[in-house]
C-alpha cells in the first residue's frame, strides 16, 4: 500500500464577520476582518510548500450566502494555486454553506471535487491507494444520522470519511448529523475527517477520528491556537498527525488580579502586564484580548463607574507595545467590593437607603412587571446575531427575561456610580 500525506481542515468560514470588533482601532479591526482570508492563504502556502498529496475540507468553507461574488472568487483563486501545484481538493458542504443556503455559485477548477448533497459517495485518487467517502449538506438543519448511509470501506486501500457533525452534541454547536464515536470507529474507515466543532480534538486513534477545528478564531468564544492537520500515512496506517497553525490572529482572555491595587495607576499597570504577557504568547500574530479584572478591592466602585476609561487605558497600553499588534476587545469587571451587600444595606446614609430600595424593587411585582414589559420590547428589536451571541451579563439577562439579574446588575452599577462620585482623573 502506498505512502502519502494529506491536509485535513474544516470550518474556514471565509469572510465571516468577526464578533466584538470596534472601528475605534481601525487598522487592527480591518486586519481582523481579513483574517479568514489570510488563514486560508497560509493553508494553501503550507500545502504547496509541503507538497502534500491532497487536501480534504470537512465542511463550512463559507459562512453563509455571499454578500457579493468576491468571497467565491477568492476561494477559487486559492484552489487554482493548488491546481497549479497538482494538489487535488476534496470537500463537503456543512450547515453554513449547505446547498439551500447558497444563492450564488462559481465554477471551481477541476482539482476540486465536491461531494454530492443527495447521497454519500466515494471518490478515489489516481496513483494512490486511498478512497474518500463523503456527503454534503442539502440544507442547514441536518438532524439525521448520516453515517449509516456512507459506503462500505473499499478493500485494500486507506479509507477516509468526511463528515460535518456535532457527534451527538458539543458545547456551543448545534447537534447536526448526530452520531456516536462507536458508530464511526465501527464503520471500518481508517480516518474520519470531521468538521463543525471549532476546537481541534483527536477522539480516537487507529482508526483515527479527528476534529481539525476551525482555521481562524473569529470571536472571544474561539480562543487559542487554530490549525489544520497534516496527516502522514504509511502502509495503510496513520504514522503522523501534525498541526499546521494558519491563524493570523488569536483571541485570548486573561485574568488581572487587582486586589493589591492602591489606585487607578496600579490597575493600569496590571492590565499592561497582562497585555504584554498575552502578546508574548502568540508568536508575532495579532492578539485580540479580553481582560477580566478580579479581586476584592476598595477600588471596586471607582472601576465600575469608569468602564470607558478602563477600556481606553487598556487600548492605550496596547498601542504602546511597539511592533506587537494587540486589540483589546473588552474589559470585564469581576471585582468585589470590600463591603458586602448586607453591610451596605446597614449603612445609615444615602447609599444604604439606595441599597434597601433596590432590594425592595427586586421583590415588588409591579416594578418587575414594568421592567419585564419594557425590556422585552427592546430585546425583541435586537438583531438575531446580537441576541444569539450576547455575553454581557446584563444584556443576556435582558434577552432572557431574567429580571432579578437585571435589577441586581443595574443596581450594582448605580450604587457604584454613587459611591465613586465623579470619575477620578
Amino acid at each position: 500500500m502506498s505512502s502519502f500525506r494529506f491536509i485535513h481542515t474544516a470550518d474556514i468560514h471565509l469572510d465571516s464577520p468577526m464578533r466584538g470588533l470596534s472601528d475605534e482601532v481601525p487598522g487592527i479591526a480591518e486586519r481582523l476582518r481579513l483574517a479568514t482570508r489570510e488563514a486560508l492563504t497560509a493553508l494553501v502556502d503550507a500545502a504547496i510548500e509541503r507538497a502534500v498529496d491532497f487536501v480534504v475540507i470537512a465542511g463550512d468553507v463559507y459562512d453563509g450566502d455571499w454578500r457579493d461574488y468576491q468571497t467565491g472568487v477568492f476561494f477559487a483563486r486559492q484552489m487554482h494555486r493548488l491546481a497549479a501545484a497538482s494538489i487535488p481538493v476534496y470537500l463537503i458542504h456543512g450547515n453554513h454553506d449547505a446547498q439551500n443556503q447558497m444563492t450564488r455559485s462559481l465554477s471551481l477548477p477541476d482539482n476540486v471535487q465536491v461531494f454530492s448533497h443527495e447521497a454519500a459517495e466515494t471518490r478515489t485518487l489516481d496513483g494512490l491507494d486511498v478512497a474518500l467517502h463523503g456527503m454534503s449538506y442539502a440544507r442547514r438543519e441536518v438532524t439525521d444520522n448520516l453515517v449509516p448511509g456512507y459506503p462500505e470501506p473499499a478493500p485494500g486501500v486507506f479509507n477516509i470519511g468526511l463528515l460535518h457533525t456535532a457527534l451527538g452534541g458539543r458545547d456551543g454547536h448545534a447537534n447536526y448529523a448526530p452520531c456516536t464515536l462507536d458508530e464511526l470507529t465501527a464503520k471500518g474507515y481508517d480516518y474520519w475527517a470531521l468538521g463543525h466543532v471549532h476546537s481541534a480534538e483527536v477522539l480516537a486513534e487507529h482508526p483515527h477520528v479527528v476534529f481539525s477545528g476551525n482555521l481562524q478564531g473569529r470571536s472571544i468564544r474561539e480562543t487559542g491556537a487554530k490549525s489544520a492537520f497534516e496527516v502522514g500515512v504509511e502502509d495503510g496506517r496513520v504514522v503522523a498527525l501534525q498541526p499546521i497553525y494558519c491563524d493570523v490572529a488569536r483571541w485570548a482572555e486573561r485574568g488581572v488580579d487587582v486586589a493589591d491595587a492602591d489606585d487607578f495607576n496600579d490597575v493600569i499597570a496590571a492590565m499592561r502586564r497582562a497585555i504584554e504577557a498575552g502578546a508574548a504568547d502568540v508568536e508575532g500574530r495579532l492578539l485580540a484580548i479580553r481582560l477580566r479584572l478580579t479581586g476584592t478591592t476598595a477600588l471596586h466602585d471607582r472601576l465600575t463607574a469608569a468602564p470607558e476609561r478602563l477600556l481606553a487605558e487598556a487600548r492605550a497600553a496596547a498601542a504602546g507595545l511597539g511592533s506587537a499588534q494587540v486589540y483589546v476587545e473588552k474589559i470585564k469587571l469581576a471585582t468585589e467590593p470590600e463591603l458586602d451587600a448586607a453591610s451596605r444595606r446597614a449603612r445609615q446614609d444615602a447609599l444604604g437607603e439606595m441599597q434597601r430600595l433596590l432590594v425592595d424593587a427586586a421583590d415588588d411585582p409591579d416594578i418587575r412587571a414594568m421592567i419585564e414589559k419594557d425590556i422585552r420590547r427592546l430585546a425583541e428589536r435586537l438583531p438575531h446575531d446580537i441576541r444569539a451571541d450576547a455575553d454581557d451579563p446584563l444584556l443576556r439577562a435582558a434577552i432572557d427575561g431574567d429580571t432579578a439579574t437585571l435589577i441586581d446588575g443595574a443596581g450594582a452599577y448605580l450604587l457604584a456610580r454613587l459611591a465613586a462620585g465623579e470619575t477620578p482623573s
